[in-house]
This record gives C-alpha cells, sequence and structure tokens, in this order.
C-alpha cells in the first residue's frame, strides 16, 4: 500500500467512512468540481426535446414536461471522476431506463447505447450499464434542479463508470448493435472506463 492510499484511507475511517468505498487512486471531496469541453450551452425548454433512437421498436421524442410526467426515480450513490476526484452519496433524480424501453422497445440486437449530448459530445456505453438499478436519466442533484455547469437540463448517471461516462446536457440515447467509440474515447480514454481497474486511458 503507498502512503498516499495509507493516508486516504485513514482519513476517511477518521470520519467514520469505509476505505473500502474509494476507488485506487482517487481522493475524497465534499465539492462537486465542474470539468466539461466546451461553453454551458443555452437552453430553451420551449423548443428542447429529448430522444430514443437507433435499433428500437419505437423511436421516442419527448419534451421536457413528458419526460418529467414519466415514472420517476431516486438514488444516491458515490461518484469518480477520471480526474481522482470521489464525491460520496450524491443524490440524482429523474426517470430510469427501464421506463424509457418499455415505450422504446429495444431491438433484439441492441447492446449497446451512445449518449448524444449538446455541442456535439458524445458517450458510449454497454446497454448493461445504462439497465443498472443505480443508473438514471437525471434532472436533479442533491434534491435541487441540476446547475447548468453540472448538465440542467438533462444528464445521463451512470455511476458505474468514470463520471465522463455521465454525459451533461443530454438529448438522446442512440441505441446500437456494435460500440462506437464516444467523444473522449476518440482522444485516448478508456473504453470501458472501470475505476476499480483505473481504466482511465487507452494508452
Amino acid at each position: 500500500m503507498s502512503l498516499f492510499r495509507g493516508k486516504a484511507e485513514q482519513k476517511l475511517i477518521d470520519r467514520g467512512l469505509d476505505p473500502a468505498r474509494l476507488p485506487p487512486g482517487q481522493y475524497l471531496t465534499e465539492k462537486w468540481p465542474v470539468l466539461h469541453a466546451g461553453t454551458v450551452p443555452q437552453t430553451d425548454l420551449a423548443t428542447w426535446d429529448f430522444k430514443i433512437f437507433g435499433a428500437v421498436e419505437e423511436p421516442l421524442t419527448l419534451t421536457y414536461d413528458a419526460l418529467q410526467a414519466l415514472p420517476q426515480a431516486e438514488v444516491t450513490t458515490d461518484i469518480h471522476c477520471v480526474t481522482r476526484w470521489s464525491r460520496f452519496d450524491t443524490s440524482f433524480k429523474g426517470v430510469h431506463w427501464r421506463e424509457l424501453a418499455k415505450r422504446a422497445r429495444p431491438k433484439p440486437e441492441a447492446r449497446f447505447v451512445l449518449a448524444h449530448a449538446e455541442q456535439g459530445f458524445t458517450a458510449n456505453l454497454p446497454l448493461e450499464a445504462l439497465e443498472d438499478d443505480k443508473s438514471l436519466i437525471a434532472w436533479e442533484a442533491d434534491g435541487a434542479p441540476l446547475e447548468p455547469d453540472h448538465g440542467w437540463p438533462l444528464r445521463l448517471v451512470v455511476p458505474s463508470r468514470y463520471f465522463w461516462k455521465s454525459a451533461k446536457w443530454l438529448r438522446g440515447l442512440e441505441l446500437l448493435a456494435a460500440d462506437q467509440p464516444g467523444f473522449w474515447e476518440r482522444y485516448g480514454y478508456h473504453n470501458e472506463a472501470d475505476y476499480w481497474k483505473e481504466q482511465r486511458y487507452s494508452f
């Protein structure tokens, strides 16, 4: 065990937290650092919509009100950024993929998803990561609407991966039969992004 790791674990123990929750190479913060490429987009909910398309039987286009009218879910989870910060017990509110899947009806060949966000940003995932009980299409964090810096009006939340996979300013989910690299993966970030394995970069 490294000296840094030992000190980090002792700090967690001193705070009554289980050090096993902190993945290797991470440090705990109570802040929520703001990190993204490009500028924060300006959103007009009157013209905004959210799409489910690709390998589905029934493509969907939903307004913000229609999305929020679906059965809602809340999760509390730890989030981990590739830049090494971790934030414990972050709560999110939104809709789970299963509610959208009931309506869009993924085709049998659908095995991957490509999240489409504002300004051409994309993030790729296996569909099973989106199906996880703690994954959400979220519009609230910690009991309040998402801040624009954190993805308002909608962001993806996939706690099983480094947080760059949880695309901000989400506009659509495209289901695919074959994987397709997202924005950061094309710049050398690891395709799988498993923080327990420290899959930060592909090189």
